[in-house]
């Protein structure tokens, strides 16, 4: 009956943050930017953040996709504001180690809100889905002048250059 309440308090969750997503629209002075694709579903992310004296000073998110998609954008964007650049990229290490389900021993407290999509592991087809947000941050901030290549997941792996 417990674990019940709490897999519907988790899907309330990402229900939340898809209907009403944190940091949804577009940013005046972005220094990164990105557009990813997803293939599989047709799901579109753009990606804006505003480093700023070496932290996430803004974030935002815009484009169209399924339900895990916007839900894991609107997390993600939460959980990095504030951070360094250094300091998201690992998170982005922990997210796709997370939902490929590679360690179960994961320390996940850094993703906050994002850690409840650990689920999304029991279905790889959403695989894609809940990395996208993840995968478009990491090619952000670590391309050489900010703006990321724009183009489609063709993976999981949050590391990966396609």
């Amino acid at each position: 009956m417990a674990l019940s309440k709490l897999d519907n308090l988790y899907r309330q969750v990402i229900l939340d943050h898809s209907a009403t997503p944190h940091h949804h629209g577009h940013l005046t002075g972005a220094t990164n930017e990105i557009e990813l694709r997803n293939p599989t579903c047709g799901d579109v992310l753009q990606l804006e953040i505003e480093v700023k004296d070496g932290k996430i000073a803004d974030i935002a998110f815009s484009g169209d996709g399924c339900t895990i998609s916007q839900a894991s954008a609107s997390m993600m964007t939460d959980a990095v504001m504030g951070k360094t650049p250094e300091q998201a990229e690992d998170m982005v290490q922990v997210f796709s180690k997370m939902v490929i389900g590679d360690d179960p021993d994961l320390d996940t407290s850094s993703l906050e809100d994002a850690a409840i999509l650990a689920g999304v592991a029991k279905f790889p087809a959403r695989i894609k889905c809940s990395t996208l947000a993840w995968k478009a941050l990491n090619k952000a901030l670590t391309s050489a002048d900010g703006t990321g290549v724009a183009g489609q997941i063709t993976n999981h792996q949050a590391t990966d250059d396609k």
